[in-house]
């Protein structure tokens, strides 16, 4: 027996697609977060509860939408967990559905060169990086404006920038964005993975990166290799085998070759790190821009709440400039969590009340209680001492 569009029956096309993206942010997150990548998994978690909780919101009478809500505050959870510190995966965020099952890996085996790096072209426009003028000015003036006219630069322009503060404060978006500004190849990588994954091959597909970085370039089409957690790559190291010496001097030997002035490829390395006191000075030195990105203040504060709510339903009473000075000491990631954490509360409800199977019904408007519940339940990721160690070091090492 059919079934009719009325019974529950999904529509088929944009609905497939919201549920395949969000499955496959959903294993790329756990794949990243087995691997110990946190800020990429948690940026990936978050892409898989967008993709969710859009495709709740455009077809509130779909059967399975109950179970989407329950994946949705799994995801979230683990999110903050990571924030926090670092804990064993969830049961319930390693059980995949019958599809996504069929995708799923494996055994625990070294994993390759293509599977840990990502080439996905960001879509992150200035716009979206609320705030951080300091930072965004910087980097247009060491990448942007070299691109558009490299004639005006006779002594050659920044190749390294060194993106350091807080987690979840919209580092990996600023080297989205200027990616998608100039319309580079991007080229991203965790640190971590590097030195754990990639084994005895980590030198061979250090240079192997990098040379495709340059092939792009001289057929005419900028790149940027983004790499995360940088301090995992080029921190200071005791006891260091033979293997993590090799792989940290080719490091430095790529670094001097894009930096050579007398080549003018458009190869550009951004680094980014939460422990930038964790560098060695022949590494920090090859950065020559160094930029602070900061928590962010009342109005980007403010900003982001509006960002972050303007596609909710949100009732009469919510004051965002209200929001904006509650949460002060929030990083971009902790108010999106907070956004995120409201809107789940309040469709949760709603499907525990029972009014989810009348398709004319709607969750209720966020109301500014929600909002002051969740932050009353939570605390900013970042501590007042971890600002203070940030503040010391951009003084000692600051290149704007």
């Amino acid at each position: 027996m059919k079934q009719r569009p009325g019974d529950g029956m999904k529509p088929m096309k944009a609905s497939q697609e919201l549920e395949k993206s969000a499955t496959n942010y959903a294993l790329e997150a756990v794949r990243l977060d087995k691997q110990g990548s946190k800020g990429m998994a948690i940026t990936m978690y978050q892409k898989a509860i967008e993709s969710l909780l859009k495709l709740v919101q455009l077809y509130p009478e779909y059967s399975l939408n109950k179970v989407y809500i329950q994946r949705a505050i799994a995801y979230q959870e683990r999110i903050k967990a990571l924030q926090g510190a670092a804990t064993p995966m969830q049961p319930q965020i390693e059980a995949k559905t019958a599809e996504e099952a069929k995708t799923g890996g494996g055994g625990e085996t070294k994993a390759s060169y293509e599977e840990l790096i990502v080439k996905e072209k960001p879509s992150v426009k200035w716009e979206e990086v609320v705030g951080l003028e300091h930072a965004k000015r910087a980097i247009k003036e060491a990448i942007v404006y070299p691109v558009q006219r490299p004639d005006l630069f006779p002594l050659g322009w920044p190749r390294g920038i060194l993106l350091f503060g807080p987690p979840g404060c919209g580092k990996t978006l600023l080297a989205a964005a200027v990616a998608t500004e100039i319309d580079a190849a991007f080229i991203s990588i965790d640190a971590a993975s590097i030195m754990s994954k990639w084994l005895g091959e980590a030198e061979k597909n250090v240079a192997r990166l990098f040379e495709s970085a340059r092939k792009s370039a001289l057929k005419g089409k900028p790149a940027i290799v983004f790499i995360d957690e940088l301090d995992s790559l080029m921190g200071k190291h005791s006891n260091e085998v033979g293997g993590e010496v090799r792989v940290r001097n080719q490091f430095l030997k790529e670094m001097d070759g894009i930096i050579d002035k007398g080549k003018k490829l458009h190869v550009y390395v951004i680094g980014a790190t939460n422990k930038p006191w964790d560098l060695d000075w022949p590494f920090i030195r090859r950065f020559q821009k160094r930029i602070l990105v900061p928590l962010p203040d009342h109005h980007a504060r403010l900003m982001m709440f509006k960002l972050y709510t303007s596609n909710l339903k949100l009732a009469p009473d919510v004051d965002l400039h209200e929001l904006a000075r509650l949460s002060e000491g929030f990083s971009g990631s902790d108010i999106k969590d907070v956004c995120q954490s409201a809107h789940l509360k309040v469709i949760g409800e709603f499907f525990e009340s029972g009014q989810a199977s009348n398709k004319l019904a709607t969750p209720r408007p966020l109301r500014m209680d929600d909002f002051r519940q969740i932050l009353e339940e939570r605390k900013p990721s970042v501590s007042l001492d971890m600002i203070a160690s940030y503040n010391r070091w951009f003084e000692a090492f600051k290149a704007l």
